[in-house]
C-alpha cells in the first residue's frame, strides 16, 4: 500500500480491507482478553473479525450521519476495547471529529473539555464513564453508550440490531466509505496539559497521523517481514501515542489484543504472544524491577551466567567485538537465559517500542542485553506524535534514533528541537495565540533541548518547557498544581517534582513544622479534585523561601527549577 496516496484514516482501513480475501475477512482482528470465550470463538461481544469490524463501522457511521454535520466534535470516553477503534473510524467516516477523553481525568478537566469542544455526540462505554461527564453535558448533546445501561439512550447492540432488521437501513449501511475526506482535514482533537493549567486541544489531521504511519512502517517492516504481526494494547487509546499505533496496526494487517489491565499484562502477554508491543517507560521500569529482583535471588552458576548475559549483551548492543571465549559464553547465554526470558513473554516478541517519555539508559541497556529488544522513540502530541525512533539492529540506547523521513528536524541556536512536516498539528483548538507561539514559519518549537550525534541520531539533553513527563508518558503542568497548593494560607510556596517518575512529590514552604497536619489535610482534599497523574503522593516541609536573592526565583518571580533541584534533589529523591 502506498500511504502517500491514501487520503484519510478511514480510507486506510477500507483499502486494507480490499486487500483481504473473503476467507481472510473472517479471521480474528480485534480481541479483548476480557472475553471469557477466548480464543476459540467469534461469538463473544468482545471479539471481532475484519468483516465484523467493517459491518459495525458502516452501521455506526450511517447512524451518526443522521445526527452530526461535517466537523462536529464527538466525545469518546471508554476503556480500551475493540469498540474504541470501531467508534473512532465511524465518527470520522460520518464526517465528525473524534475527541478522546482519558478515563482518569479530574472533574475540572472533563468540565473544561466538554465546554471547550462543544460536542454534538458523546460516546461512552458504560454508566461508570457516563457518571464522570453527565453534569457537564448540554441538553442537546446526544449520548450513545457502548454497553446498555439506560433504555432511553441509544446503545450499540440496539443500533446494530435495528440496522440488521431494517433492510433499508442495512442497505444504506453498506455504502462506500467517505471519499470526501482529505489529508489536511481535522481527524481528532487530543487534549494535553498546558502550562496555564487548562488542557490544550491539539488538532491532528488525517495526513499527520498517516505520515506517522509511513515513518513507522519503515521500522516495523524489517521486524515482521512476511508474517502477520500481533500487538498487545494496554496504553490508553486516548493517549496520542496509542491512538496513532492503532492505524499502524491496521496498515500492517495486524491482529490486536486488548489487555485486561496493567497488573495482568505479563499474563496477557503469554496468551496473546505479541510480536511487537508499544509501551511507556513506566512499564519498562516495572519490568526491569521484577526481572532484577528475580536475578538477585540466583546463586552459583546461575548467577554467573546471568551476569555474563548482561555484560556480553551490552557489549553486543554497543557493537563491541567479542573474543572467541566470550562468543561461546554468549551462545550459552542465548540458549539458557535469553530464550527462557523470551518464552515468558510469549516467545514471539521481536521488539518493545518505548515512547511517551524518556527511557532510562540503564533500563534500555538491561532489557536489550537479556534478549528483549527495546527501541526508544521521541515525540509529542503536537507531532501526531512520533518524530524519531531507533532502528532494529542499529539501536543507540542513549538516543531516540534518527528522525522519520516524513518530517524534518533541526536544532535552533539555543538548542531547542524544531520539527516541520505534515505530522505537525494544525494548531490548538480555540487557541490562536498559543498556536502562533509554538509554530513559527512552519516549524514547531518543541520546548525540548537536543543535539544530533555523528551518526545522525537525535539525542534529548534537556527540557526547555516546564512540563513534567511521568513514566506513564503523561504531560503534567507543575505550575497548575503549585498554584493550587499555594491557595492554602499555611503554604507560602511550593515546588512539584516527578519527571520520569511514577508519581508526583512536592516541596512545601511553610513557617513551622506544626503546620504539617493542616497541610496534609489540605493536600488530601486537593487530591480529590486532581486527576490520577496530578495527585501529590508525598511532600517535604521546608522553611526557607525561594527568593531572588538566593537564586531560586527569577526577577519576574518565577521558580528557577534547576536551582531548586540542585539544592533539594536529594530530599526529593528520598520521597520515592
Amino acid at each position: 500500500m502506498e500511504l502517500k496516496k491514501i487520503n484519510s484514516l478511514v480510507e486506510l482501513f477500507f483499502k486494507k480491507l480490499e486487500e483481504k480475501s473473503l476467507k481472510e475477512r473472517k479471521k480474528l482482528f480485534l480481541i479483548s482478553l476480557k472475553n471469557k470465550n477466548f480464543p476459540d470463538t467469534l461469538s463473544g461481544p468482545y471479539t471481532y473479525s475484519w468483516g465484523n469490524v467493517e459491518t459495525k463501522i458502516n452501521i455506526l457511521s450511517n447512524h451518526l450521519k443522521k445526527i452530526i454535520s461535517k466537523g462536529d466534535r464527538c466525545i469518546l470516553l471508554s476503556e480500551n476495547r475493540p469498540e474504541w477503534l470501531i467508534s473512532d473510524i465511524a465518527i470520522m467516516n460520518a464526517g465528525g471529529v473524534t475527541v478522546p477523553l482519558f478515563t482518569t481525568y479530574s472533574k475540572n478537566d472533563y468540565k473544561y473539555i466538554l465546554k471547550d469542544s462543544e460536542p454534538k455526540v458523546c460516546i461512552v462505554s458504560n454508566f461508570e464513564q457516563f457518571k464522570k461527564i453527565k453534569n457537564y453535558i448540554k441538553e442537546n448533546t446526544i449520548i450513545i453508550s457502548i454497553d446498555k445501561f439506560d433504555e432511553k439512550l441509544d446503545f450499540f447492540e440496539k443500533i446494530f440490531l435495528e440496522a440488521k432488521t431494517n433492510l433499508k437501513t442495512l442497505a444504506e449501511s453498506v455504502v462506500s466509505y467517505n471519499k470526501d475526506l482529505r489529508r489536511n482535514n481535522l481527524a481528532c482533537i487530543i487534549y494535553t496539559s498546558g502550562t496555564t493549567g487548562n488542557p490544550k486541544g491539539v488538532m491532528l489531521s488525517h495526513g499527520g497521523i498517516l505520515s506517522n504511519c509511513e515513518g513507522a512502517q519503515e521500522i516495523l517492516d524489517s521486524l515482521v517481514k512476511n508474517e502477520k504481526p500481533v500487538f498487545l494494547t494496554w496504553l490508553p487509546l486516548s493517549h496520542s501515542y496509542e491512538h496513532t499505533v492503532q492505524y499502524v496496526q491496521i496498515l500492517l494487517g495486524a491482529k490486536i489484543y486488548y489487555a485486561e489491565s496493567l497488573e495482568k499484562l505479563l499474563t496477557n502477554m503469554s496468551v496473546a504472544r505479541p510480536t511487537i508491543m508499544t509501551a511507556v517507560p513506566r512499564f519498562y521500569q516495572n519490568l526491569f524491577s521484577k526481572i532484577s529482583l528475580n536475578f538477585s535471588k540466583q546463586k552459583g552458576f546461575k548467577k554467573k551466567l546471568i551476569e555474563s548475559t548482561i555484560y556480553l549483551g551490552i557489549k553486543t548492543l554497543k557493537k563491541e567485538e567479542l573474543k572467541l571465549k566470550e562468543k561461546i559464553i554468549n551462545f550459552l547465554c542465548e540458549k539458557l537465559v535469553r530464550k527462557k526470558i523470551k518464552n515468558q513473554f510469549g516467545g514471539k516478541l521481536k521488539a518493545f517500542v518505548s515512547g511517551g517519555g524518556a527511557l532510562d539508559q540503564k533500563i534500555g541497556e538491561f532489557l536489550n542485553s537479556i534478549g528483549l529488544p527495546t527501541l526508544q522513540g521521541y515525540g509529542l502530541t503536537e507531532t501526531s506524535p512520533v518524530v524519531s525512533c531507533n532502528i532494529p539492529g542499529k539501536i543507540k540506547i542513549e538516543t531516540v534514533g534518527p528522525p522519520f523521513k516524513t518530517n524534518q528536524v533541526k536544532i535552533a541556536e539555543d538548542g531547542e528541537i524544531l520539527v516541520k512536516g505534515e505530522n505537525v498539528m494544525l494548531g490548538y483548538w480555540n487557541m490562536k495565540k498559543e498556536t502562533d507561539d509554538v509554530i513559527k514559519d512552519g516549524w514547531l518549537h518543541t520546548g525540548d533541548i537536543g543535539e544530533f550525534t555523528l551518526d545522525g541520531n537525535l539525542k534529548i539533553t534537556d527540557r526547555k518547557k516546564e512540563i513534567i513527563v511521568n513514566l506513564g508518558g503523561d504531560n503534567i503542568s507543575p505550575s497548575k498544581i503549585e498554584n493550587l497548593l499555594c491557595l492554602n494560607e499555611k503554604i507560602k510556596q511550593s515546588f512539584v517534582y516527578g519527571d520520569k517518575k511514577t508519581y508526583l512529590v512536592a516541596l512545601i514552604v511553610s513557617e513551622t513544622e506544626e503546620n504539617k497536619i493542616e497541610v496534609e489535610n489540605y493536600l488530601e482534599n486537593l487530591n480529590k479534585s486532581l486527576s490520577l497523574v496530578e495527585k501529590i503522593k508525598k511532600f517535604k516541609l521546608i522553611n526557607e523561601e525561594f527568593t531572588i536573592e538566593n537564586g531560586m526565583l527569577t526577577p519576574t518571580l518565577k521558580l528557577k527549577r534547576k536551582k531548586i533541584l540542585e539544592k533539594y534533589k536529594e530530599d526529593l529523591e528520598k520521597l520515592y
